[in-house]
């Protein structure tokens, strides 16, 4: 398991993208995200952001040189896929939830955990199982295709992927484009067909045992393991987007670390 400029469509209006949800499974929520907790994740500042840069996010990211993927309403789009039980995807969650709430907001984002009987278990993260995202800027979807419950040795099917989304991702998650071993690996995120990330760019172990709360409280200080992690890596996602964006809004985009890392970020892949 593991993560070029476009014309931009501008609209007037807030466009609301529903979440995938799919499916029957057994809930695994741990209720809803607290209104502190996501007021910590939306409030991350500008001036923070340049403090702690990349931070120490490394992962696999490619730079692709096609088309922006747009969604419906032709704004670009951004598409996660992952699953509940899965450490990599619980780290990922974090800085995702952060670098998209500088272009727009979530709505009824829940708490969730990683399996308890995998590696890092029961890291706590949150789930876009359900929930809703607004923004003028960028379209997300997400598919949280199986659960952190199993059933019958199995862990539950949640979401499943449509047609273009599974296209994707048997696209794009393969070589050239990620590592050889790393093939069909989740989490993947493709940002708008401009830059592929695979897998979790920092550990999960640095979130294992800590509360949401916790996590939370500790992104503002730029010289914790969780800000250098969370942060850095939300970095990098908001870079790529501001690349499908063409920079806009020019209050986070044209800001001077997303501007360098706009230019440095991932590797070439055509």
């Amino acid at each position: 398991m593991l993560v070029g400029l476009g014309t931009v469509l501008v609209v007037a209006v807030m466009v609301a993208v529903k979440l995938l949800s799919h499916g029957g499974a057994p809930t695994t929520s741990d209720g809803p995200v607290p209104a502190a907790v996501q007021h910590a994740l939306e409030s991350v500042s500008m001036s923070e952001a340049e403090a702690i840069g990349v931070g120490s996010a490394s992962g696999t990211v490619a730079r692709l040189d096609g088309p922006v993927l747009r969604g419906p309403t032709g704004l670009p789009r951004v598409l996660y896929m992952g699953a509940e039980y899965c450490p990599y995807c619980a780290a990922v969650h974090w800085p995702v939830v952060v670098a998209l709430s500088r272009f727009g907001r979530f709505e009824n984002l829940h708490l969730s955990r990683s399996a308890t009987d995998d590696i890092y278990p029961g890291t706590p993260t949150l789930t876009f199982h359900g929930a809703s995202y607004h923004s003028t800027y960028v379209e997300f979807s997400s598919v949280e295709m199986q659960t952190n419950v199993k059933v019958n040795g199995e862990y539950a099917m949640l979401e499943k992927p449509d047609r273009l989304e599974a296209g994707l991702f048997q696209k794009y998650d393969a070589p050239p484009y990620v590592p050889p071993d790393d093939t069909a690996a989740i989490p993947f995120t493709d940002v708008a067909n401009r830059f592929i990330f695979s897998g979790a760019s920092f550990s999960p172990d640095i979130l294992r045992g800590s509360s949401w709360t916790s996590i939370a409280t500790r992104l503002s200080d730029p010289a914790s393991r969780e800000a250098r992690a969370i942060i850095g890596t939300a970095n990098q996602l908001t870079a790529a987007i501001c690349v499908a964006t063409s920079d806009t809004p020019s209050s986070v985009c044209r800001a001077p670390v997303i501007q360098l890392i706009e230019h440095t970020l991932g590797t070439s892949t055509r």
